[in-house]
């Protein structure tokens, strides 16, 4: 069966297709080709769409529904990974090591994938909205010490109060949990009030994520994107958090 999907114009200002004419199946490819410029970046984002294509694919550009989201309160850590991380010397930062976390997070190994999709292409697009300021990382190490060793991370890209989770990664138990977890405190004390993780994982289901409607979804970020925001570094007003603080 041929899929009928529209592809995008050249010009990276013009308008993505409607949202919620993407195709049932697969849920929610709703556009292809086009670039990943800044522009059609934040475009994207702004109107819930987000690329997502293997090495060798056009760009697909994706709005499914339901929509997986995280509520800023409502990481939900286990009793157990709680008590680890009471005693633990794990810090969070921010932007401290963004290319390193893109990295790390298209090198880690995924159930059901022979490759990733990250692909080059989205590593340089996603660097370059680190330089702009819209792209983020919050970075877990082993330790406050310059030296420490990376252990976990999270990037993807904010908009007026609204962040759009890419990936995640561990190279120690838990640490990607932490860097969510240290993502997702920091945003909820400043008034940010969703994290998009985008498609079903069950993983990320038990980490609290719900799913929501597509539509509701697209009416709760619109006002959140149109917030007031300057780009920028996340690292002077991050600062450096205690993961041991996350289990409270």
């Amino acid at each position: 069966m041929t899929l009928r999907v529209p592809r995008l114009d050249a010009d990276p200002s013009a308008p993505f297709p409607a949202a919620d004419s993407a195709l049932r199946r697969p849920d929610g490819l709703l556009a292809l080709g086009g670039d990943l410029s800044p522009a059609r970046l934040l475009n994207a984002y702004r109107h819930g769409i987000f690329p997502w294509y293997s090495e060798g694919q056009p760009i697909l550009w994706w709005s499914p529904d339901p929509r997986l989201v995280f509520r800023t309160d409502g990481v939900r850590l286990s009793s157990r990974f709680r008590r680890t991380l009471r005693g633990s010397p794990w810090v969070a930062r921010a932007d401290t090591a963004f290319a390193q976390v893109v990295e790390r997070c298209a090198a880690a190994p995924r159930r059901g994938q022979a490759g990733t999709w990250i692909t080059p292409a989205m590593q340089a697009a996603y660097r370059r909205m680190h330089q702009l300021g819209h792209a983020h990382s919050v970075e877990v190490f082993d330790g406050p010490s310059p030296d420490a060793a990376l252990v976990g991370g999270i990037y993807g890209v904010a908009i007026g109060r609204m962040f759009f989770g890419e990936s995640m990664f561990s190279d120690a138990s838990g640490g990607s949990k932490a860097a969510l977890a240290a993502l997702a405190h920091w945003l909820h004390a400043r008034g940010w009030p969703l994290v998009d993780a985008q498609v079903e994982n069950a993983h990320l289901v038990g980490l609290g994520a719900e799913r929501m409607p597509r539509a509701r979804f697209l009416g709760e970020l619109a006002p959140l994107v149109a917030a007031p925001a300057d780009p920028g570094p996340w690292t002077g007003a991050f600062g450096m958090l205690p993961v041991s603080r996350l289990s409270e």
